[in-house]
């Protein structure tokens, strides 16, 4: 899994405006999250895990614009998040937000590359 996009986060002002448009221009199956302040956006086939299916295809998720996600981000899958950062920090990046549990499916972190551009990183749990 290491160094693939895996994943995507688009925010939004108004997640219930996101969530519609998204749905009704590309067919986007969309699975809100309250709890969570998000929503899963299905893009692709998946399997019975919530992988993809096709290659190259991956999912995502909307979530409100605030904090290190004002623009689209996308996340790399990593074996450690920790290590990740590590090695960001060494090649002239930037942390932004530091290893943080999702529920009991994983955890993410986020940076900037030496662009200034923010990417997220996904550990598996």
């Amino acid at each position: 899994m290491s160094g693939k996009v895996v994943h995507f986060e688009l925010p939004a002002d108004d997640m219930e405006r996101a969530q519609s448009f998204y749905h009704d221009a590309f067919g986007w199956q969309i699975t809100p999250m309250p709890e969570m302040s998000y929503a899963m956006a299905v893009t692709t086939p998946t399997d019975e895990q919530g992988m993809p299916t096709e290659p190259g295809g991956i999912n995502g998720g909307l979530t409100p614009r605030q904090g290190s996600v004002t623009s689209p981000t996308l996340t790399i899958g990593v074996d450690s998040v920790d290590e990740a950062l590590a090695a960001v920090e060494k090649y002239g990046g930037r942390v932004v937000a530091g290893r943080q549990a999702v529920g009991d499916m994983g955890f993410v972190g986020y940076f900037a590359d030496p662009e200034g551009n923010v990417v997220g990183l996904w550990e598996n749990a």
